[in-house]
């Protein structure tokens, strides 16, 4: 059977067990398995050998089980860049891009950041990307995304200083009233959320997802000490949480400003270090 009609077959049983973009996910898993892309796949005449269509049958059950595609694949796009992922690792979303296109705009272009909760390195390896002369430095609580995000950082060759630890608390001294930029996509859902969301989403790490603001105000309460003169929090929000987190932020910062995504919704909250701090 030629991979088209594999992947027509392939939807069909993953829209009957309801999973979203089912052609789409089909296309993604068999190209994965078959090491083409997209063009490549329906170009193929040569049909699947027994060990390709095992493996692709065997994700093709998981992903109706929950499980994220991009663990079953264990990539991710973010920006141009193609970011390792995996289990246990919070996968990055196409909001958090928006989260790094606001922070940009309000970072030096040889300054210093730093990417709190880092995950797959994702922003704080776009801020380099984007900001080659900048310094750039990520945490994260979990062994397993320190491990992945260094993974990446080397993977593209981007200079990211990946530190284990809890929020700035492992960042070196000397960094003490010199960031220039403190960027977070935070665990913001609640409790009572988290048992609303699909199974694949359940599927990541729950401390990455669930958190409410309490994270965001520990951030608020840490980054003073950390930030230089004129430093910038930068936090990716939920999308009912702009005006608490503008309440929180101006504690401590001016020029505090909600913005929304492509879709119109709060999405991020930033504020520029106040003078007095």
């Amino acid at each position: 059977m030629r991979p088209a009609e594999v992947v027509t077959r392939a939807s069909d049983y993953l829209a009957r067990h309801g999973v979203e973009s089912p052609r789409e996910t089909a296309e993604a898993l068999l190209a994965y398995f078959l090491e083409t892309d997209r063009a490549g796949l329906y170009a193929r005449e040569e049909g699947l050998d027994t060990r390709t269509a095992r493996l692709f049958g065997r994700a093709l059950c998981q992903r109706c089980h929950g499980v994220p595609l991009q663990y079953l694949t264990g990539e991710q796009q973010f920006f141009d860049l193609v970011l390792g992922v995996a289990p246990g690792v919070f996968v990055p979303r196409p909001e958090t891009e928006v989260l790094v296109e606001r922070a940009l705009e309000v970072f030096p272009d040889a300054g210093t950041a730093v990417d709190v909760g880092t995950g797959t390195g994702a922003a704080a390896l776009a801020i380099k990307r984007f900001r080659p002369e900048a310094s750039v430095w990520g945490t994260d609580l979990s062994e397993d995304a320190v491990r992945v995000a260094r993974a990446n950082a080397s993977r593209h060759d981007l200079a990211v200083e990946v530190l284990h630890g809890d929020l700035l608390s492992p960042l070196p001294a000397d960094l003490r009233g010199a960031v220039d930029l403190v960027v977070s996509n935070p665990p913001y859902v609640t409790r009572e959320e988290y048992d609303t969301l699909p199974a694949e989403v359940r599927a990541e790490p729950y401390e990455a997802l669930v958190g409410s603001t309490d994270v965001t105000r520990r951030l608020v309460e840490e980054a003073p000490a950390w930030l230089a003169p004129g430093g910038w929090l930068v936090l990716e929000i939920g999308a009912t949480r702009g005006d608490e987190a503008r309440r929180l932020l101006s504690r401590r910062f001016d020029r505090v400003e909600v913005l929304p995504d492509l879709a119109g919704r709060d999405r991020v909250v930033r504020g520029c270090l106040r003078s007095s701090s």
